[in-house]
């Protein structure tokens, strides 16, 4: 597994709940985060996965930790993403917005992720206890309205 590398968000780079941009002197990644899937941002839940993922970033400094795991398609780097706090923990920002119910465990493309099966008990975890999007049981998938869109 690849070292972290650390970057710096770009200022209103965060469009929707899976998505981001980061620098670091004049390098700029766009960043896909691996194995989730917000809603899209003119789908139900859109704006507020959007929302939270700007909230958790907004708990550090600033800085993120970027651990780079492959392109996808659109020439973005699929990464997990931790986000260090004052007291020297951090919040993997990966599972941290499916456990909260922001987004959604994206089993076809978590096989690459590190860690799939945080991402899965995060899931469950979320969809028990009817947090975020699990708070409506009709809400389309993220990958179903991107189909129908």
């Amino acid at each position: 597994m690849p070292d972290t590398q650390h970057y710096q968000v770009v200022e209103g780079s965060i469009y929707d709940g899976d998505t981001l941009r980061v620098e670091r002197g004049d390098q700029e990644l766009k960043i896909r985060l691996c194995g989730i899937d917000a809603p899209e941002k003119d789908q139900a839940g859109g704006v507020e996965a959007r929302d939270h993922l700007r909230s958790l970033v907004a708990q550090g400094d600033g800085s993120i930790g970027v651990v780079p795991i492959e392109k996808d398609r659109y020439g973005r780097t699929v990464a997990d993403l931790f986000v260090m706090l004052q007291d020297d923990t951090e919040i993997h920002l990966n599972s941290q917005m499916v456990l909260d119910g922001m987004a959604y465990h994206y089993e076809k493309y978590s096989g690459s992720c590190p860690q799939p099966d945080v991402l899965v008990r995060a899931e469950q975890i979320a969809k028990e206890a009817s947090t975020g999007l699990w708070q409506n049981p009709n809400a389309k998938k993220p990958w179903d309205y991107r189909k129908r869109s």
